[in-house]
């Protein structure tokens, strides 16, 4: 393939990567690898096609084995600031609750069963910090 054909490719890899799909940075890598495989065969380097394509597929392959994944974390990140499910959350609750016993409420759109398992009474209309959830049921304390 004459070197530019290899730009081509870079290139276009590179700007799908960077402007139609989203697929973790592996096009930026193997594009990256067609834009150096271009220069090395403009260079003189490396001029039969099967070297060439050699030395595409193993530039594409440490590239992406070496640099891809510390590269998208930093420029992405990695999710650190999601948190998943309730526990931590501040829940106002609708009436009384027992140490040990459990209610019914609704929260969030969704009927929950709300337990106290606690060693205190929790009273109506107290804020209460969510312990843990079990399926559709959100573990109260009351020892916030």
């Amino acid at each position: 393939m004459p070197w530019w054909g290899w730009m081509i490719i870079g290139l276009f890899l590179l700007g799908s990567e960077l402007l139609i799909v989203d697929v973790a940075f592996y096009l930026i890598f193997v594009g990256i690898a067609a834009i150096i495989t271009g220069v090395i065969a403009a260079a003189g380097i490396v001029q039969e096609p099967w070297m060439q394509w050699l030395a595409f597929s193993v530039l594409a392959i440490i590239s992406m084995v070496l640099f891809r994944k510390r590269i998208y974390q930093k420029l992405r990140g990695a999710g650190s600031e999601y948190k998943d499910g309730l526990t931590g959350e501040t829940i106002r609750l609708e009436k009384p609750l027992d140490p040990g016993q459990t209610c019914r409420q609704s929260f969030r759109g969704t009927d929950w069963t709300i337990t106290n398992r606690g060693s205190k009474r929790l009273e109506a209309q107290s804020e209460m910090t969510i312990d843990s959830t079990e399926g559709l049921t959100i573990i109260v304390s009351g020892n916030n």
